[in-house]
């Protein structure tokens, strides 16, 4: 029987918990407990989530489990003296080392992410790189998978977190049933994009989205501000000025993006040489597609499908 700690602390979220169903369905799967779930906080006893609910835990011990799991808080939380100490004894200690969401930021000012590529919460990524430069953060990843320390999105993330750790141990056939038990994908891409670019931009009118759902529907096009405009209805010298005040981008870098979201997702998923990506995204070739790769991922497309595969892999 294998046990599987959660770190929990003051004001957590209770959505990272939902993790846990993965192990509990697989005991069900089995008909017996081969996972033994408890709840950690640094002086046990009752711990109050971010909701005001309450849940029992036990003091800190032995750091030794099979899988050690920090959750999430709704912002960054960081740990205390003891929560770190905790955290860097159970990398020595345990097989593995997980976190949920924004508890990536507990693993990092432990100082065990140093080195290592990482993802957390899509919103809080570019704080993360910016307070752990020695982090490789990768901010439109669901999950990733450094050695024995594991590192996943948003709240919902820590599912397909759990479902990896369950084919990890128990084979791929035992996840795709526990996925299928929670109604749930058994394996989004690891490398997904955590949300569309389309979601991040946000247009505040009918036009614009028009255009957007254009563009992305014609990306092999040359997609100039005259097409948009076009699909917008509306002059090229409006549609510019309107879409770059609902969206915060020029049209080009928003067409950009747009491609770089459906090339990254025909990398990680199909087996597509590099040149027929690029053409069918409307990147015309495939050098031009590499320099956008390194600009917005800092990774060639080559590095992007050989992670993929990996992670599927692992």
């Amino acid at each position: 029987m294998q046990t599987i700690a959660f770190l929990l602390y003051p004001g957590f979220q209770i959505m990272g918990l939902a993790a846990v169903s993965a192990f509990e369905f697989t005991n069900l799967h089995f008909r017996e407990k081969v996972y033994d779930i408890r709840y950690l906080s640094e002086a046990g006893g009752s711990l109050r989530t971010s909701l005001g609910m309450t849940i029992e835990t036990e003091p800190f011990g032995d750091p030794g489990f099979d899988t050690l799991i920090v959750t999430g808080a709704p912002g960054i939380a960081l740990p205390s003296p003891g929560e770190s100490g905790f955290i860097r004894a159970a990398l020595g200690a345990s097989r593995r080392i997980a976190s949920i969401c924004t508890g990536t930021f507990f693993l990092a000012e432990a100082g065990i992410l140093d080195g290592r590529r990482a993802t957390t919460h899509w919103y809080l990524a570019r704080e993360m790189k910016a307070r752990y430069p020695k982090i490789k953060v990768e901010e439109d990843r669901i999950f990733i998978i450094d050695g024995s320390v594991w590192t996943s999105a948003g709240m919902t993330a820590g599912i397909d977190l759990a479902l990896a750790m369950v084919e990890k141990d128990h084979g791929i056939e035992v996840a795709r049933a526990v996925a299928r038990m929670l109604v749930v994908y058994h394996r989004r891409s690891g490398g997904q994009s955590q949300f569309s670019a389309l979601l991040e931009l946000e247009p505040k009118s009918d036009r614009i989205q028009k255009a957007l759902d254009f563009a992305r529907g014609n990306l092999k096009s040359q997609l100039s501000v005259e097409e948009l405009a076009e699909a917008a209805h509306l002059s090229p010298r409006q549609f510019s000025r309107a879409f770059r005040a609902e969206t915060g981008q020029s049209p080009a870098k928003a067409v950009e993006n747009l491609r770089l979201e459906a090339a990254r997702l025909m990398m990680e998923q199909s087996r597509h040489p590099i040149d027929v990506v690029a053409d069918e995204t409307g990147f015309a070739d495939r050098e031009r597609m590499r320099r956008a790769f390194l600009r917005a991922f800092g990774q060639p497309p080559q590095a992007i499908r050989r992670n993929a595969q990996q992670e599927l892999q692992m």
